[in-house]
């Protein structure tokens, strides 16, 4: 039977309202609206006004109606419905999303960080269909995780698990999730820009140019500036993507060894960029993990690309 599910992405810059429609196995995206995200009052209105326009456009009521799912950058309480001021999302301060929108619309609403979400999404419908353990990694402009274990979506004691990006993996490095050389400061978009500027400051400082970079240029270097150099054969960005490859591995050994998954998804740069940290990522896993936990575990990029927010945010609803 065909349900008819709502979606609603949060995100630092923008936000998405998705009308989705699923039958047990397939979810297609139905309808969506996008809009900028502004003040938490302004937004909030805006994502209330946008699901009744696409409840009125689609004749959807609170009896054919299934869901709302919310998907949000934590800190959340997923059990209450609230969100609990994201680094983000400035003024989202206490937010009880789920209880506003069902005492607008009338219909049943739940919260999930983008991490979990996205988790649900990829188990799924993507890279981790069919898998009993399953690890999801944003690996965007941070590192957030998910984890499904024994079927299902793992959240810990407060909604604070999977927070792999907070391990420090060195006692100095890129700065990522508030601690110099954590995991995401190492292995995250913000993190590779770091370490970016600090290798070419290095270089400029000594008198040498770069191809790709000038001095005054340095402040807005972006993991992406440094992927398209690297793919361009330059020997210095091809370096910066090996170190923040080869800490990968080290994080990924370390949840390897803990939880013994069988899939492993990455998002973000890993799905771009692979190729330039895959090979220093794998060395460190054949050094670190344990051999007859790392030889069960399937290391994929993630499989839905820009849908991604369109089917985390519903899958939230089917949870």
């Amino acid at each position: 039977m065909q349900k008819n599910l709502l979606g609603v992405d949060i995100g630092g810059t923008k936000c998405a309202v998705i009308f989705g429609k699923y039958d047990d196995v397939n979810l297609t995206v139905a309808d969506k609206i996008k809009f900028p995200t502004a003040s938490v009052d302004k937004t909030l209105e805006e994502i209330m006004a946008t699901l009744e326009k696409i409840i009125e456009k689609n004749a959807l009521t609170p009896e054919n109606t299934e869901t709302v799912g919310v998907s949000c950058g934590g800190p959340l309480d997923s059990a209450r419905g609230i969100i609990m001021s994201p680094p983000n999302l400035l003024g989202w301060d206490d937010v009880p999303i789920v209880e506003l929108i069902e005492n607008r619309l009338g219909i049943k609403a739940k919260l999930q960080n983008d991490a979990n979400a996205g988790a649900l999404a990829e188990w799924r419908f993507g890279a981790g269909k069919g898998a009993k353990n399953m690890v999801f990694m944003t690996f965007g402009t941070g590192l957030g995780g998910g984890m499904i274990l024994n079927g299902r979506l793992y959240e810990g004691t407060n909604g604070n698990a999977g927070e792999f990006g907070h391990i420090r993996m060195a006692d100095f490095g890129p700065v990522g999730y508030g601690k110099s050389g954590s995991f995401e400061g190492f292995a995250s978009g913000s993190g590779i820009a770091q370490l970016a500027k600090s290798m070419l400051k290095e270089k400029f400082q000594r008198g040498e140019k770069v191809s790709w970079c000038r001095p005054e240029d340095i402040g807005s270097v972006s993991a992406m500036t440094v992927a398209d150099a690297a793919f361009a054969g330059d020997d210095l960005a091809k370096r910066i993507y090996e170190i923040s490859g080869s800490f990968l591995g080290k994080g990924l050994s370390v949840v390897i060894d803990i939880i013994n998954p069988e899939v492993i998804v990455l998002g973000g740069i890993y799905a771009r960029s692979r190729e330039l940290l895959e090979h220093s990522m794998r060395e460190s896993l054949e050094a670190e993990a344990l051999s007859n936990a790392l030889g069960v575990c399937d290391i994929k990029p993630a499989a839905l690309g820009e849908s991604i927010g369109d089917f985390a945010a519903l899958s939230v609803a089917i949870s």
